[in-house]
């Protein structure tokens, strides 16, 4: 009896064992998942070309709202989720363009869409920040920026927001649009992994992300969009990043909508959340520019002629 209980708790500890194990080996593996296919550029998109602060060659896709709307209003950075490509969001893209008159700026990471490299915490990091940089000074001119992430890319961005207002610079995003977002990476692991894991998780941890405390730092206003049903990411990690913001936005809750397809079971009321967003943004950089007496400035970000 005591020989059958010792080589239970033998197994037991072992399966434990080689639990964290694998998580600690693996976690990069979990955390980012470029997809094997590596498809077409799309046509008649501006495809741009840049490198992060280590060398490692990035590029992203531009949409411009089309020609017969007005310059746009601003810009919005757009990070995907761990499982997508750049190249997939060039539908949903030019989507809000066509909405919202926003240019958006589809980001890929290392590892993805046909790029060399290795995703991992630190250089995902870097390649948000490059991103950040391409556009701030190539693309945004005065427009104002704004930041949207999906998933994985929610995390993302908030590390880049944080990141900037850390440092102190000079120009920050106005606001940040989160879809289907994670409170953290540890809490992530809660639901796709065992306990012996998320006990240890700050001791084998290469993935850092922890949007639930970064929120809260950001004076910025937050959206937040995600699907009831959604099976990956719990809905209420949704609704706790809501009531954690300093400036939440709205809040929407897609009640026929999984993981990846709130706009579609959204539809109207999506596109809404997101033109009443960048609406929002854009008027809230208006009445900053107004403040400090550059009235023609704010015009001109805003997208007026008058």
């Amino acid at each position: 009896m005591v020989l059958t209980l010792v080589t239970v708790l033998a197994g037991v500890l072992l399966l434990m064992v080689l639990s964290v194990g694998a998580v600690w080996w693996r976690q990069e593996r979990i955390a980012y998942q470029p997809p094997a296919e590596n498809p077409a550029p799309p046509q008649s998109v501006e495809r741009v070309e840049f490198a992060a602060s280590d060398g490692q060659p990035l590029y992203a896709y531009i949409i411009e709202p089309s020609a017969g709307m007005s310059a746009a209003v601003g810009v919005l950075i757009a990070f995907h989720g761990n499982a997508d490509l750049a190249t997939w969001q060039v539908g949903w893209a030019r989507d809000v363009a066509r909405r919202t008159n926003w240019c958006v700026v589809l980001a890929e990471y290392r590892g993805y869409g046909g790029l060399p490299g290795t995703p991992d915490y630190e250089g995902v990091r870097r390649d948000a920040r490059a991103t950040w940089e391409y556009v701030r000074n190539a693309v945004a001119s005065s427009r104002p920026i704004a930041v949207f992430g999906h998933s994985l890319g929610s995390a993302v961005a908030v590390e880049l927001a944080t990141e900037l207002v850390d440092e102190g610079a000079t120009t920050s995003p106005v606001m940040l649009l989160l879809q289907s977002p994670f409170t953290s990476a540890r809490e992530m692991v809660r639901v796709v992994s065992t306990r012996p894991v998320h006990a240890l998780w700050n001791l084998i941890a290469r993935v850092h992300y922890d949007t639930r405390a970064k929120l809260p730092r950001l004076a910025i206003p937050v959206w937040i969009a995600h699907g009831e049903r959604d099976r990956l990411v719990p809905v209420a990690m949704g609704r706790e990043l809501h009531a954690t913001c300093d400036r939440p936005g709205k809040l929407l809750v897609v009640d026929e909508a999984g993981h990846n397809d709130v706009d579609e079971r959204g539809a109207t009321t999506y596109w809404q959340w997101m033109t009443d967003a960048l609406t929002a943004a854009a008027a809230t950089t208006a009445r900053v520019s107004l403040s400090s007496g550059d009235q023609s400035e704010s015009r001109r970000r805003i997208g007026t002629s008058g």
